[in-house]
């Protein structure tokens, strides 16, 4: 019997997206899908067959990070457009192929998308977070002195960072932070005092793209810096056992004193709010798209699995009640698969300034739609596998771990409760902003 091509789409029920079951779409050209095979390829030559077992050690092998920024293989978690300028002048010029002049969103969406094929999101949270949220603020609000000290080896890969705004006491309440940012006497340093908590990656990372308080209460009081990291005076960390994502280095860092320079603040100082508000729109789409395929792991699992299984003399697949079961999360996982897609989509036809004003609220209930429907689909995967499902090793392992790993996409990245009501609350905004611009309010 020949080998089974590993690269190809799987027929196996809601296993793949429509576009890859050869339905036409509106959004993939030629180039996309040609990227889509080679990323397939790469994906599960370097990534997927160990994703298991590194999820399961807690670790992801150092060399593994340094493979895929060999193939540029980390710089999709960048926004896109992506810095063009930057990339060529440090010699990177396409990723697999992909001119990085021509890479869009779309093919951001098919790297999250063959990345999260492992079923589990701890591995990939060892390599993202720096490029992904750590250095996108670098590039947005960096002084040209500040990029040319930090982005020739954070783009490269020569230097790791993450993104520190969580604290003990403030997570999706931003502008609760507690970190402070003091000037010393001779003004060349702020000296750093606080905690930052559940820093994915941090324990990897040389820098941080750090929140702090350099004034007073409140959001008009927050800035972000650059602060080292690993071997800084004043700087400790401290690995946290998590629900999920074993291999995602979540981290507790404490300042003590910690001197960073002047140099080191990013924009202005007290526009520290604005600034991480743009960069979680970013980061809240990358969590949805990755759940997306997460979900479509655990559901396609499941179906294989009722398709073998028998119970009562029969397969679990042909009791009515398991295709309900089915039936239903996939129809929810359809929907969300389109909803990511349509952000795609629009991000690439609308400016940087209309995609703030008007997908701020959209996107926060795109993250927390999409933490629902992994929810939903990994609690399918777990009932139907039944015993197995609630192993840790056997046949359930993989979807046993994806459950485990729904609050990840739940809470990090704005918790779930917060995303929905700062949905309605941006949108009821943005509908009276129009309103009496139009003279009618």
């Amino acid at each position: 019997m020949a080998a089974t091509d590993k690269t190809a789409p799987s027929a196996i029920p809601f296993a793949e997206p429509s576009y890859l079951r050869g339905l036409p779409s509106p959004y993939f050209k030629d180039t996309h899908l040609q990227f889509q095979k080679r990323c397939r390829a790469f994906m599960e030559e370097h990534f997927l067959p160990y994703a298991l077992e590194w999820e399961t050690e807690g670790t992801v092998p150092p060399h593994v990070f340094d493979l895929f920024n060999k193939h540029n293989m980390l710089l999709p978690n960048l926004k896109s457009p992506l810095p063009v300028a930057w990339l060529q002048k440090l010699g990177l010029n396409d990723i697999l192929g992909v001119p990085v002049s021509e890479w869009d969103y779309l093919h951001t969406a098919i790297w999250v998308d063959e990345r999260a094929r492992t079923g589990i999101s701890g591995p990939g949270s060892s390599l993202s977070p720096g490029f992904a949220y750590g250095i996108p603020p670098i590039l947005s609000f960096g002084s040209e002195d500040l990029q040319a000290r930090f982005l020739p080896d954070l783009l490269t890969g020569r230097k790791r960072c993450c993104i520190a705004i969580t604290e003990p006491h403030a997570g999706s309440d931003v502008a609760g932070i507690q970190t402070t940012a003091k000037r010393s006497a001779d003004g060349k340093h702020f000296i750093l005092n606080g905690e930052k908590k559940w820093i994915t990656n941090g324990i990897w990372s040389d820098y941080a793209t750090m929140a702090v308080r350099t004034g007073g209460v409140g959001p008009a009081g927050i800035s972000v810096m650059v602060v080292p990291l690993k071997g800084h005076p004043g700087v400790t960390m401290r690995r946290l056992k998590v629900m999920g994502q074993q291999a995602g280095g979540t981290t507790y860092i404490e300042l003590d004193d910690a001197k960073v320079p002047v140099e080191n603040l990013l924009g202005k100082e007290g526009e520290g709010m604005k600034y991480i508000m743009q960069n979680f729109n970013h980061e809240r789409l990358l969590i949805a798209l990755g759940a997306t395929r997460q979900a479509r792991v655990a559901l396609s699992a499941a179906v294989a699995y009722a398709l073998k299984r028998e119970a009562f003399g029969k397969p679990l697949m042909s009791q009515p009640v398991v295709r309900n079961r089915i039936a239903r999360a996939a129809a929810e996982l359809e929907t969300l698969q389109a909803y990511g897609l349509e952000f795609c989509h629009q991000l690439n036809h609308l400016s940087k300034n209309e995609a703030d004003e008007k997908l701020g609220g959209p996107t926060a209930l795109l993250k927390a739609k999409a933490g629902l429907v992994l929810n939903e689909c990994a609690q399918t995967a777990v009932l139907v596998f039944g015993g197995n499902g609630y192993t840790r090793t056997g046949q359930g392992e993989l979807v046993e771990k994806i459950y485990r790993d729904v609050m990840g996409a739940r809470i990090p990245g704005g918790s779930e409760d917060v995303m929905l009501d700062l949905a309605v609350r941006q949108l009821v905004k943005l509908y009276e902003r129009g309103v009496k611009r139009e003279g009618k309010l």
